[in-house]
């Protein structure tokens, strides 16, 4: 089995578990590659190439979509991981998809609830584990826990006074 074929199946298996963005895609196969270690020369431009080549065929196949990466992304963040939409869009860029492709999605995809709604359905949640303490107390940790969760101090705030009356 040639070099093409065993990184095409290395790709297959990691997109089996998940959707991936290109880039994922690209520093995986770079990784698994037996000449990562080629730091200069023809071998490194050689695995360049083969994972280019390896990157257009999953796209053909419709393997590889950034768009719809970036739309299965968001939506599975806001229904099982709920976050800060400025913390959603960071995670994507680090995952190599483009602002421009990002607000795009954003755009096209479905309405999603407010930072306020989404920091006052987890503070809903959250509170009951709260509700032997102190007001202080669970106002702090309450505060902690959604800040954690990327979200800013004003609706924090906000949220905590709604939720903690």
């Amino acid at each position: 089995m040639d070099n093409f074929a065993k990184l095409l199946n290395k790709a297959y298996r990691f997109l089996s578990y998940r959707p991936r963005s290109v880039k994922e895609v690209e520093d995986y196969l770079l990784k698994k590659s037996s000449f990562a270690k080629a730091s200069e020369g023809q071998e490194k431009q050689e695995i360049e190439k083969l994972i280019d080549s390896i990157i257009n065929k999953l796209k053909e196949q419709k393997f590889l979509n950034d768009f719809e990466f970036a739309k299965w992304w968001i939506e599975s963040r806001a229904k099982f991981k709920p976050r800060a939409l400025k913390i959603i869009k960071l995670e994507l860029r680090q995952k190599g998809i483009d602002k421009e492709l990002i607000e795009q999605v954003l755009e096209q995809g479905e309405e999603l609830k407010s930072d306020f709604d989404q920091a006052l359905d987890l503070a809903k949640h959250k509170a009951l584990r709260f509700k032997n303490l102190e007001h202080r107390k669970a106002y702090e940790k309450m505060g902690r826990f959604l800040a954690s969760k990327g979200f800013e101090w004003d609706t924090i705030k906000k949220v905590i006074d709604q939720v903690l009356k």
